[in-house]
């Protein structure tokens, strides 16, 4: 995300319009300045520093140099991502959705992110607009439920079972029918694991 993409998230945060911003913050902010913004264009550190400080973010966030700093001083801030896919590192990926709290010593665990998930093939334990919480590694223990990535699609949450022949990715919701790949299949189309879910926050 650019610093344009980040205003506009901030403010949808808020409830309100990109073009209200300055309205909202007392100062006089055009609209050709906003424009300007939509092809790249940044402005000087001091307006920034106002836009950081109405929003309560830091400097280094909206100029994308940072994640946005934690109320917490013992806690610091995931990506709540809409999707994700094998390769791309989280902050490439432009849909992103939210912000998670994670204790501080998780950090010296791994990375983490948050997914949020869509569709029922979890429930009734994962619902639909659920977060969980993701650590990235390549392999999970059979059993586990992990974030798979299946033919290149983003990746789906399911409960992973090995087998000497395969694997089965298990929906926790009964309506749907496991699916199973050949070892042959999980390197020819991949089957890619990319990450186990450790945390379940449900949303309301």
């Amino acid at each position: 995300m650019d610093f344009y993409d980040r205003v506009l998230q901030l403010c949808n945060q808020k409830g309100i319009t990109i073009s209200n911003l300055g309205k909202e913050m007392g100062t006089k902010l055009s609209s050709a300045s906003i424009s300007r913004w939509k092809t790249g264009a940044v402005p000087r550190r001091a307006n920034v520093k106002a836009i950081a400080d109405y929003f309560g973010v830091s400097v280094e966030y909206l100029l994308g140099e940072a994640e946005p700093e934690s109320d917490h001083p013992r806690a610091y801030r995931v990506p709540v991502l809409g999707r994700v896919a094998a390769g791309l590192p989280l902050y490439a990926v432009e849909e992103i959705l939210d912000w998670e709290e994670l204790p501080l010593e998780w950090k010296k665990k791994g990375e983490y992110f948050g997914l949020q998930i869509q569709g029922d093939s979890m429930e009734p334990r994962i619902c639909e607009g659920d977060v969980v919480i993701v650590r990235k590694q390549e392999q999970v223990e059979s059993g586990e439920i992990a974030i798979v990535l299946v033919n290149g699609d983003s990746g789906t949450c399911k409960k992973v079972l090995w087998h000497e022949k395969g694997v089965t990715l298990i929906s926790l919701n009964a309506n749907y029918a496991p699916q199973f790949y050949t070892c042959d299949e999980v390197k020819s189309l991949p089957v890619t694991i990319l990450g186990k879910v450790v945390e379940l926050r449900g949303k309301f």
